[in-house]
């Protein structure tokens, strides 16, 4: 049975904040207003609130040793609908904070996810190319590109090793395969009519991601390349991260406001945790039993406390917040 925990009895555990290192920089992307929020997560402090030069920036990628983000310029719709095709990735100086170039892609692209790979890369969705672009970030140059064999290629994650990347491929319900190294699509595996976002277990051996015409998540076998099982939701889901001891996955519920947390040793639901409007992106600390959530509808990130099981606080971004990073100011 769910247990569901009410956002105000959890707010009025806020005194069991856990510790938190103090520096570091929260980034959050807020669709709303074009902006970056800058936040100091250990006192909740609003740093900066950066503007961008070009329409919605959804997700940050930041560079290994923190001193620059990526910002790819998607355009101004949503993902599949007619609007404006960005082509470019706008580079944030952390230390200055201030946009001190932009990199041009050469086509329109509407870039979404960036990260970089093993090989020191940056990586970034092209979903229009159906690929993921490969950019030297010293040249701020595309240097190559991974065919993902769909269109809307729009989330990807690694696996550990960063010799595999799987993208999540939107309305066409589908995860793509990729050989990193060799730069060429694996598979193409189907999943629903419609599917979104991506994370991998702690192991490497499943990759998750959330059908959106039923409540229910896809568990792909890395090995097999087909979906080994479907975990059952309490609503559609959305974003899902797993915690670094392999144990637990978290999952954005939109429509119910909660963060299902699902035990992986059964593959199932074992609590909700209330959050406010319509999470999300989450995002787990490597060093502390953190985890962050953007929170689209409310501009806040909510912290949530992984041994407690309790939102600890609420972070202000701006509206729309949705894509989320963390750098070290050390």
């Amino acid at each position: 049975m769910l247990r569901i925990i009410p956002l105000f009895a959890i707010m009025a555990l806020a005194t069991q904040t856990s510790a938190q290192p103090s520096s570091d920089i929260l980034l959050v992307a807020n669709q709303g207003d074009h902006t970056i929020s800058l936040i100091d997560p250990a006192s909740g402090n609003l740093v900066k609130t950066i503007a961008t030069h070009g329409d919605h920036t959804h997700e940050i990628a930041v560079s290994p040793d923190s001193r620059v983000a990526y910002l790819p310029i998607y355009g101004d719709s949503g993902v599949g609908r007619p609007g404006t095709d960005g082509r470019t990735i706008e580079v944030l100086d952390l230390p200055n904070h201030t946009i001190s170039s932009t990199i041009d892609l050469g086509r329109p692209t509407r870039p979404h996810w960036g990260g970089f790979g093993a090989d020191g890369h940056l990586y970034v969705s092209a979903e229009l190319a159906q690929a993921i672009d490969v950019i030297d970030p010293q040249k701020r140059k595309v240097v190559g590109s991974i065919p993902t064999g769909a269109e809307q290629s729009h989330m990807v994650v690694f696996s550990h090793d960063g010799k595999r990347a799987y993208s999540s491929n939107v309305n066409k319900g589908s995860v793509s395969v990729l050989d990193v190294r060799a730069r060429k699509l694996i598979k193409v595996i189907p999943v629903s009519d419609t599917a979104q976002r991506i994370s991998i277990s702690a192991d490497d051996k499943f990759v998750f991601t959330a059908d959106q015409t039923q409540p229910r998540l896809a568990v792909i076998d890395t090995q097999q390349l087909k979906i080994a099982k479907w975990i059952d939701l309490p609503s559609v889901g959305f974003g899902s991260t797993a915690t670094p001891d392999g144990k637990w996955l978290l999952v954005t519920l939109p429509q119910t406001d909660q963060i299902a947390v699902i035990d992986l040793a059964n593959s199932k639901v074992s609590q909700t945790i209330s959050v406010p409007s319509h999470p999300q992106e989450i995002l787990i600390r490597r060093d502390s039993p953190i985890a962050y959530i953007s929170c689209n509808q409310s501009g806040k990130v909510a912290v949530l406390n992984l041994q407690t099981w309790k939102v600890d606080k609420l972070l202000t971004a701006g509206p729309g917040a949705d894509g989320l990073a963390l750098a070290s100011t050390k």
